[in-house]
């Protein structure tokens, strides 16, 4: 059975009128006939009745009638959304992050995505850098939104926006008097930082930081997170040196300094070189937007 003479059908079925029906299908009234005779023949009943005043659905054609319109409805929702999937209008999309990039162009970026893309569903999974990398290498992220790092085989990377390091300190700390740090201020004092196999980019800025003076960091505790590493030096464990966005979400009683001469780190956009999910350049043109919006 023939896609084409259910359409025939269907149009037929609305108009009773042969000459309507085969203009609004754009064919002469003989080949519409002898399509609808095909389409009895095969379907072993007749559909229409017809005279040479009249046509109508027979009990049969609308019974008919009724199945085609359902299946003719589903099948152009179907071309629609396969359509919109191949355009990235529909689909879903799986985005990593650092928890940096939570308090800066996420949130927004992700605001602008949903206004312009309201059916891609996004699944979003806070990780550090090197989980997103081996994730994007596995094939379970699209995008990654990751720490300062070198290339990757397999993945396109580009910087969003660059950021210096700060000191982050307890309130009562006796630098958090100071309106600025030097590097020299912080030797032996007491480091709150991410795992270095996991931030592996970022730890060795700071080692290097240290190194510029002579000095290695005295490592007393490691965390993940942003908000954990901070909640870390409320408590008093220690101090850390992060990112300059982390002043968007510390603790009231934690204070953030300028260091002199510190590195800057970037956040930058990692996803495969070659992917097959069409919704991935237009999530990254929202990130870029909102970054854009920012500065």
């Amino acid at each position: 059975m023939e896609l084409r003479h259910l359409r025939y059908f269907h149009v037929l079925a609305d108009e009773l009128h042969f000459g309507r029906a085969a203009a609004r299908l754009h064919i002469s009234q003989p080949p519409l006939t002898a399509h609808i005779k095909d389409l009895e023949r095969e379907v072993g009943a007749r559909l229409f009745d017809r005279t040479t005043r009249r046509v109508a659905l027979t009990g049969a054609g609308e019974v008919f009638a009724d199945r085609v319109g359902e299946l003719l409805e589903r099948l152009d929702d179907a071309v629609l959304e396969a359509r919109d999937h191949a355009e990235g209008r529909r689909g879903r999309i799986r985005v990593g992050f650092v928890s940096s990039a939570s308090g800066t162009v996420l949130p927004p970026g992700l605001r602008i995505f949903r206004e312009i893309h309201p059916h891609v569903r996004v699944d979003l999974s806070p990780l550090t850098t090197r989980e997103q990398l081996d994730a994007l290498a596995a094939g379970a992220l699209d995008i990654g939104l990751i720490r300062s790092g070198g290339a990757e085989p397999g993945l396109v990377v580009e910087p969003l926006f660059s950021e210096p390091m700060v000191a982050v300190l307890p309130v009562e700390h006796p630098l958090a008097s100071h309106a600025g740090v030097r590097v020299d201020d912080l030797v032996d004092e007491r480091l709150i930082l991410f795992p270095n196999d996991l931030m592996p980019a970022y730890v060795a800025q700071i080692w290097a930081m240290f190194a510029s003076v002579g000095a290695e960091p005295v490592v007393v505790q490691e965390a993940i997170h942003h908000e954990t590493v901070a909640g870390l030096v409320s408590a008093g464990v220690g101090i850390s040196i992060l990112p300059a966005s982390v002043s968007r979400f510390r603790p009231a009683d934690v204070v953030i300094r300028p260091i002199e001469g510190a590195p800057t780190t970037a956040l930058l956009i990692a996803r495969p070189e070659e992917s097959s999910n069409p919704a991935v350049e237009g999530f990254v043109e929202c990130l870029r937007a909102a970054q854009r919006v920012d500065e």
